[in-house]
């Protein structure tokens, strides 16, 4: 499930690409892979499989690239976000290698693509850079380093930072990359098409009926069956617990401000607050300037009340660390990633079930990189080829090292379920203004209210179909979010985010007793 990334927020480097569409699914049909999703998971798995000779449906709730994967900065790195001295503690020091190996060799993915296919996405090697916030201690920089390298990244140095006025050591990590994501994912999607795969938009996914032959059903009750399906939407929509329990969903904040070419030398940066922020340079149409792009600022999804401020503090923080920005931001938008318990994706057969039913989620942060990996992996998996990381990144996987991190997110899921012991806002919308939502209460139901521009009100149940939790409104993206495994909904209750498959219900009536599902949570 994906929702389109809307045009005021369109990242400014890219405003001039655009992303292909595709036409809808017409009638039921077959293939040897159903793939349910066209960001960079779907699409990368959809052409390595076209290449090896399969035959691949690839179907899309809005359009190709028009997700998560719009709203990616594009950072390529085999620098892992959680950082390496995690990894090891988590995984291992093989593990770790591992790690570095596998993101290393995305990255490398990525750029055959770029060049093979003559895609003008602006595919740049460069160095990332590893600081101390201001409020972090430096020690960790130690930490990482030893870790790094102990990981195989023997080039990782401590170097002086490197902007005219900066501050203090940083760690250098060469054979990063940066990327224009837009006309990348352009590029699969049209190489997809040129292999003979069907590329299908605007086919929102209902459920999937797994078994031998699987059957992908859409919303319209069109039909389509394969030997094996894909299901890369973000977050899975086919199982309701087993990969819930081990990720969750935080919201992150992206501002782009305007700095003069040659200010600052291109790179990646990275801090390691918490949460932590992450910062690199693109192209903009402003004549002698680029756009400094500074992300950051995450929390739960569904958990904080006024949203909006993240902007103003990623500002105030992109101005204090980088003094040559200037102006106001050119774009502001937010984007939604799936954190692991364990700092690493979940990418192979989905657990507990048939054999022929494969997941990519839990990009950590790291979406291009876990999603380019999604594609390898899953292809070598389909087509019986051996993998040296499926194991790594198996989504059956219980880390004991992480089960502390397990048992502290699930308890903050469950007691987003006192949300239906708590009383919400009289049921009036007099004052409730136009292009705004919030959630009242109506005897024992939750409604989720919304005014659109036009001053029309709308109302439907504010009960998210996946587990029952309460959804909160969205200022910031005017979106209704569950607080408790990041579902989330148009201001009309129009699904546009996993794992719910299904859109928010009818406004129920005073006589109907009110549905939730039951808080307890299963551990596998």
């Amino acid at each position: 499930m994906s929702v389109p990334l809307p045009p005021s927020t369109t990242p400014v480097w890219d405003e001039l690409h655009q992303l292909p569409s595709a036409p809808p699914l017409s009638a039921d049909a077959t293939a040897d892979v159903v793939i349910v999703g066209a960001g960079v998971s779907g699409l990368t798995t959809g052409v390595l499989l076209a290449r090896a000779g399969a035959k691949v449906v690839i179907l899309d709730a809005a359009q190709p690239g028009s997700g998560e994967s719009a709203r990616t900065t594009a950072h390529l790195a085999n620098a892992i976000d959680d950082r390496f001295y995690n990894i090891a503690r988590w995984h291992g020091r093989e593990g770790a290698r591992l790690a570095a190996q596998s993101h290393a060799a995305a990255i490398d993915r990525i750029q055959s693509f770029a060049h093979e296919l003559d895609l003008a996405c602006d595919f740049r090697r460069l160095d990332g850079y590893l600081f101390a916030d201001a409020d972090q201690s430096e020690s960790s920089l130690d930490d990482e380093f030893e870790a790094a390298r102990a990981a195989g990244l023997r080039d990782v140095a401590f170097v002086p930072w490197p902007i005219a006025g900066g501050g203090p050591r940083c760690l250098r990590f060469p054979g990063q990359a940066q990327i224009s994501p837009w006309p990348y994912l352009a590029g699969l999607a049209d190489e997809f098409v040129r292999l003979g795969g069907r590329l299908h938009g605007s086919t929102r996914v209902h459920d999937i009926l797994e078994g031998r032959n699987a059957i992908v059903r859409t919303e319209t009750n069109l039909r389509v069956a394969g030997k094996s399906v894909v299901v890369a939407t973000n977050t899975p929509i086919n199982d309701r617990f087993a990969i819930h329990t081990k990720q969750h969903p935080y919201r992150t904040y992206v501002v782009s401000l305007l700095v003069p070419q040659d200010a600052m030398p291109l790179g990646l940066y990275w801090d390691n607050g918490d949460p932590y922020h992450y910062v690199r340079l693109a192209p903009s149409r402003v004549p002698g300037m680029c756009a400094l792009i500074v992300g950051g600022e995450d929390h739960k999804t569904g958990q904080e009340e006024h949203p909006e401020p993240r902007f103003d503090r990623l500002e105030r923080w992109a101005r204090a660390r980088f003094p040559v920005a200037e102006g106001s931001p050119s774009v502001r938008w937010s984007g939604q990633v799936m954190e692991t318990i364990d700092g690493l994706g979940y990418i192979g057969r989905n657990p507990g079930q048939h054999d022929n039913t494969y997941v990519a989620t839990g990009d950590s942060g790291m979406g291009m990189t876990h999603g380019t990996l999604a594609g390898m992996i899953i292809t070598d998996l389909i087509l019986n080829r051996a993998n040296p990381w499926s194991h790594l990144y198996n989504p059956g996987r219980m880390t004991l090292a992480a089960a502390l991190a397990f048992a502290r997110e699930n308890f903050n899921v469950a007691r987003q379920y006192l949300d239906w012991g708590r009383p919400h806002a009289k049921d009036e919308a007099a004052d409730l203004a136009p292009g705004s939502g919030r959630v009242v209460q109506r005897g024992l139901h939750k409604i989720a209210l919304y005014r659109d521009p036009e001053g029309r009100l709308h109302e439907r149940s504010a009960v998210c179909p996946h587990l029952g939790c309460v959804v909160s409104w969205n200022a910031a993206e005017n979106s209704w979010d569950c607080p408790c495994h990041g579902s989330r909904f148009q201001a009309d209750g129009t699904v546009c985010n996993g794992p719910s498959a299904e859109s928010l219900a009818p406004s129920p009536t005073a006589e109907q007793p009110p549905t939730r599902r039951s808080a307890i949570l299963p551990s596998g």
